[in-house]
């Protein structure tokens, strides 16, 4: 891969823009803190929400990964910038972190599980 690229990757995913970035734990290839469906379920949700609310464009990213190394009463899910780690994400749950934290930057204290 060139510099060149790279650049071009850089600008077309618009990382510049990036002002919230949304972290959740599915699709584990050995589930521990939630069962896969219910992990795929909250990740389709969350894909499929920002995206019908246009949030991609207003700099809120989201990002699938393995594994957050909590391994209980997940998915789990972290914001950032801010450092704010949620537990059990349901899709009614990320309803309320895309709406009160994402949107209006209002941690949701009752799924907190722990904020810097």
């Amino acid at each position: 891969m060139t510099t060149h690229s790279l650049t071009l990757k850089v600008e077309k995913l618009q990382l510049a823009k990036i002002a919230r970035h949304i972290f959740l734990c599915c699709d584990q290839s050995n589930p521990k803190c939630c069962a896969k469906e219910a992990g795929l379920e909250a990740w389709h949700f969350l894909k499929d929400r920002l995206a019908e609310l246009g949030l991609g464009e207003a700099g809120i990213y989201r990002s699938k990964v393995n594994c957050l190394r909590v391994c209980q009463a997940g998915p789990i899910a972290v914001v950032y910038p801010e450092g704010v780690w949620y537990h059990s994400c349901t899709p009614a749950v990320l309803e309320r972190i895309i709406q009160e934290h994402l949107i209006h930057g209002k941690p949701v204290n009752e799924f907190l599980l722990f904020e810097k």
